[in-house]
């Protein structure tokens, strides 16, 4: 058994020990989610202000629009949210590649020929672009509820502080 597993097992009987949410209904009470990047930097419900049952956080490299889609229209068509908030961050990683950097690591992790040369990790070199870019995106998106709020911002890891761009 790994440390992590371990960390998981002893944090976990904590929280359980106090956990009194259990009866929270399952769409989020508050009818929006949050797209985010996956970096271990951001914690959403604090920096973002989100309790338990809120909102739906879906998190990705890069905080990814499109890699989001699938969670974003079941959140919206099944559950209910009306609101997407995207936000991307300081110092992602996903500012730091090309998609042609990406290929070559796998191929030489993994082997040449595991992913199809024309595999699209979506990196993006200009932050506040990349945010714009994937707003419109998604308020351009034909399976997005009509008339959804859609607000795009950028956390800054090294404050804390989040800013809109759109």
């Amino acid at each position: 058994m790994t440390d992590n597993v371990k960390n998981l097992e002893r944090k976990n009987a904590g929280y359980v020990s106090s956990f009194d949410k259990g009866s929270l209904a399952l769409p989020p009470a508050k009818k929006y989610l949050v797209v985010t990047c996956m970096d271990a930097r951001i914690d959403p419900a604090a920096a973002f202000g989100i309790d338990l049952g809120d909102a739906h956080v879906i998190r990705n490299a890069g905080g990814n629009a499109k890699d989001s889609l699938r969670s974003i229209l079941i959140s919206q068509h099944l559950l209910g949210t009306r609101e997407i908030i995207l936000v991307k961050h300081t110092g992602c990683g996903m500012l730091t590649f090309q998609n042609s950097d990406a290929l070559a690591a796998v191929a030489k992790s993994q082997g040449v020929g595991v992913l199809a040369g024309t595999y699209d990790f979506q990196p993006f070199s200009d932050l506040e672009q990349g945010v714009k870019d994937d707003v419109t995106w998604l308020k351009s998106h034909s399976a997005i509820v009509q008339d959804t709020a859609v607000s795009g911002w950028v956390y800054e890891v090294e404050t804390g502080k989040t800013r809109r761009v759109v």
